[in-house]
């Protein structure tokens, strides 16, 4: 794929997931809620999970917020890749998505629509904006108890 149709596709997707959000809400039960805050634009974040009866899978993912474009769509494009994953899987997952805005890896073809935002590695400042909801993630499957005090900076 060339370049120019690398760019207006990673364009096209973070619109329609911008516009259009598949997994805005709040998940029913929520087993984990953490808040996430980029202070360098303002985005904010609060994530809402749903865990299977072993705590170990995912079984909803949810968000509610306010941002750029860039955050919305990376909170709905994690929120759609981890619904079913173990914990496990998804810290993998989380670690991959981070080393992908480094330029460093990116998703197998499973999960291409991910790769996509490579397109933000282009844009150092907004990185931020695009790991926003993956660093929140993290903070929730990793928290000792369900809802955690605080916000989770990615600064």
């Amino acid at each position: 794929m060339s370049l120019d149709n690398l760019r207006d596709l990673y364009q096209q997707v973070i619109l329609e997931r911008y516009k259009k959000p598949r997994y805005r809400g709040k998940t029913d039960p929520v087993d984990r809620y953490q808040k996430g805050h980029n202070p360098s634009c303002g985005d904010t974040i609060e994530l809402t999970v749903h865990l299977n009866e072993a705590g170990d899978r995912i079984e909803d993912v949810r968000f509610e917020g306010e941002g750029c474009a860039i955050a919305m769509a990376s909170a709905d494009l994690m929120a759609e890749a981890m619904r079913g994953r173990s914990v496990e899987e998804a810290l993998g997952m989380i670690q991959r998505f981070q080393n992908m805005m480094q330029g460093k890896d990116e998703f197998p073809h499973e999960f291409r629509k991910l790769n996509v935002m490579q397109g933000v590695s282009q844009f150092p400042v907004r990185i931020k904006c695009a790991t926003l909801t993956w660093h929140t993630l993290r903070a929730a499957l990793e928290a000792a108890t369900p809802q955690p005090a605080g916000f989770v900076s990615n600064e």
